[in-house]
């Protein structure tokens, strides 16, 4: 496996992999890697004949600067894992190579669905997660890059870039990886304290009873958001957001309205904790 941190040296690597007939897989990654992200260098290895994977902790996406420099580095124990799982190339620029400017002098942003959710909850989040895509896409110009579904909205984020920027890259996105207790791998579990990791499945719980409802039969959305807000609380979170939205644009849903996806984000502790759950309802035209 090699680790370059240099663009020309990734660009010189890249072109000879393109001259001997290779294809590109890509997965980008801030690092802290756990059992999720070898899923993702898994599946792109079933995609392409050569994995690229870059660690970069990219620092126009954290709306809390004590958030960014709370965020763990750990290269060297990411590396390993890499090589066992066997990636090809691990890509690991700075700041200063990435944005030269010191910050986000060309921005790339994506209208509407930033300003949703994830979005609203952290302004400014999405234009710098779409901007350092963009970046990376253009380094790597892979064939295809993998991308965990438990990121709904980042995801259905960067398929939108990539179609409206015409980029040749196949977007694949893969199913959230969870724990065995449900809870959803994520580099920020490692922010709960022992006894609130005991509390932190009933995140995922409280979604699965609003999925539940909705397979009954329920359309109260708002009520039943409003539920699982005040359930969250009860179990010691404190929820940003739970949300009933359609999976293909995660507006509310209207009805006839089938495809759907629960979202949520609650803290616990320190921990900010995402989720989500899409579900297809039965069409009651079918039904009836």
């Amino acid at each position: 496996m090699i680790i370059v941190q240099a663009i020309d040296a990734l660009r010189e690597e890249l072109s000879a992999w393109r001259k001997a007939g290779e294809t590109v897989a890509f997965v980008p990654t801030m690092g802290n890697l756990h059992a999720g992200h070898m899923a993702l260098v898994e599946r792109a290895r079933q995609l392409g004949s050569k994995v690229v994977v870059s660690i970069f902790v990219n620092p126009t996406q954290f709306d809390r600067k004590e958030d960014l420099a709370a965020y763990p580095r750990t290269l060297a124990e990411d590396c390993a894992q890499l090589q066992t799982a066997g990636a090809a190339m691990v890509f690991t620029p700075t700041p200063a190579m990435m944005y030269p400017a010191g910050g986000l002098a060309t921005r790339v942003e994506v209208p509407g669905i930033s300003e949703l959710l994830e979005g609203a909850a952290r302004p400014g989040h999405f234009t710098g997660v779409a901007t350092v895509v963009c970046k990376l896409f253009n380094l790597v110009q892979p064939d295809v890059a993998v991308f965990g579904e438990k990121d709904f909205q980042q995801l259905m984020l960067i398929r939108q870039m990539v179609r409206d920027l015409d980029m040749n890259i196949r977007i694949e996105g893969l199913p959230t990886v969870r724990e065995a207790d449900g809870l959803a791998m994520s580099s920020r579990n490692g922010y709960l304290t022992a006894a609130e990791r005991q509390l932190a499945p009933g995140f995922n719980r409280v979604l699965r009873e609003v999925v539940d409802a909705l397979h009954k039969g329920r359309h109260d959305y708002a009520s039943l958001q409003a539920d699982a807000a005040k359930s969250l609380e009860s179990r010691g979170f404190r929820p940003d957001y739970v949300e009933i939205r359609r999976a293909f644009d995660l507006l509310p849903p209207e009805q006839g309205d089938t495809d759907l996806v629960v979202l949520g984000s609650a803290w616990l502790g320190k921990a900010r904790l995402i989720d989500n759950l899409p579900l297809t309802l039965k069409n009651l035209t079918e039904t009836s």
